[in-house]
């Protein structure tokens, strides 16, 4: 399993879903082995799901580095280092790493996953060397229509994309959605594109209980993880507040959206002194996973946001709320995959990313629900539904395929 995302790196979430295929296919009849990074590569770090780890797992991490942040001077780089990502060096070392273990353990299948794209380069690498059969996993679409804005690094994006869905055994996307798009662009690989979704982990929630109302005097709503400043872009989100304000509907005294370890604090701190609601915001750092799920079951309401440029993408995140059985408050396109997981889960009301006016009323709705009690929460069936388990026995079910096994 080769993964750039793994413990110990420190905020994303894309972690989650290599880490909890770990854990799981064991019960399936697959042993897997890790492929990763040195740590130096990662950004931030942090050791609390060092532990999830199966002692039973193999972990092997190869050397690479951060374009950005070691072979930088003066804080410029040639582009050509940065394709098709800042970890390009983690391929020669991950290749080699790989081809010990594959001398070595004799393994029945590769599996490699993407937003880094590396990982797949060293997937397509490995597979043409031992001739194993790989599953190319893609969390997000790689090349979309202006994504990367880059022409140079969108065209390495194609390459490593196209490569991977043409040799893989099966390629598997989070989304119906974006399955459908590479149907569409890969017809003579059609039925080697299947969904595999994200979710949640129900033993990371064992041990976490509300710990009652985050401010008691004020309805808390909480967006939990990053903020992208295109795909989760909060501009129109803290105009909204500005016209609440201005309404007389929230105040400093009442109510508060808590950002937790977003990373675009800058960005959030400028448009909150633009629209003057600067008292309505906490931005808070990052905390160990299972203290931000606890955060997550004990806030008023939780607040997704999710761009129209990201509607054949589903957040991981949004499972997690899900199982937080909680009120959600989603800020995005009605058209895309994420909300038709949302109306699928009974979840009112939704609005788009881009628009104040509609965040405003749908905001206005949510506290007037919450005030009559008339919230609604996720339904039973959705939130069973999303369970990783179910997720393992899918990936275990194609991992036999792979290989010519029986289910």
């Amino acid at each position: 399993m080769i993964a750039f995302h793994f413990p110990p790196l420190a905020g994303s979430s894309g972690i989650q879903r290599t880490l909890r295929f770990v854990q799981q296919l064991p019960a399936h009849g697959w042993e897997p082995v890790v492929l990763s990074v040195t740590p130096c590569a990662y950004e931030q770090t942090r050791n609390d799901l060092l532990d999830d780890i199966p002692a039973s797992t193999r972990v092997v991490r190869a050397p690479g580095l951060d374009t950005a942040r070691h072979l930088a001077i003066k804080g410029k780089y040639p582009g050509f280092l940065a394709r098709p990502d800042r970890w390009m060096s983690w391929w020669p070392g991950a290749v080699f790493g790989g081809l010990r273990l594959i001398r070595e353990l004799k393994p029945a299948a590769i599996w490699s996953t993407f937003p880094i794209a590396t990982a797949h380069q060293i997937g397509s690498t490995l597979s043409r060397l031992s001739r194993l059969p790989w599953i190319a996993d893609f969390r997000d679409p790689m090349a979309q229509d202006g994504y990367p804005s880059d022409p140079k690094l969108w065209r390495s994006y194609q390459r490593v994309e196209a490569r991977a869905i043409i040799q893989a055994r099966f390629s598997v996307c989070t989304t119906p959605s974006a399955a459908r798009s590479y149907r569409t662009r890969y017809p003579a690989r059609a039925n080697e594109i299947v969904v595999i979704e994200n979710g949640y982990d129900e033993a990371s929630f064992a041990d976490c209980v509300p710990q009652g109302p985050l401010i008691p005097t004020k309805v808390v709503l909480l967006h939990s993880g990053i903020v992208y400043p295109s795909e989760r872009d909060p501009s129109e989100l803290l105009r909204a507040l500005r016209l609440l304000v201005d309404s007389g509907t929230i105040d400093a005294t009442n109510f508060c959206v808590r950002f937790r370890a977003p990373i675009a604090t800058e960005l959030i701190e400028t448009l909150a002194r633009r629209y003057e609601v600067r008292d309505l915001i906490e931005i808070l750092p990052a905390v160990d996973y299972r203290i931000a799920l606890s955060e997550m079951l004990s806030a008023d309401g939780l607040l997704l946001l999710q761009a129209a440029n990201c509607n054949e993408q589903i957040p991981a995140k949004l499972y997690e709320y899900l199982r937080a059985r909680r009120p959600i408050l989603a800020l995005t396109d009605t058209r895309g995959d994420t909300a038709e997981v949302l109306r699928r889960a009974g979840i009112e009301p939704l609005a788009p990313l881009d628009d104040a006016p509609k965040i405003a009323a749908a905001l206005a709705l949510f506290l007037q629900q919450r005030a009559t009690q008339s919230v609604l929460l996720p339904t039973e069936h959705a939130i069973t539904g999303a369970a990783r388990t179910s997720r393992t026995r899918e990936l275990a079910e194609l991992l036999n395929r792979a290989v010519g096994q029986p289910s």
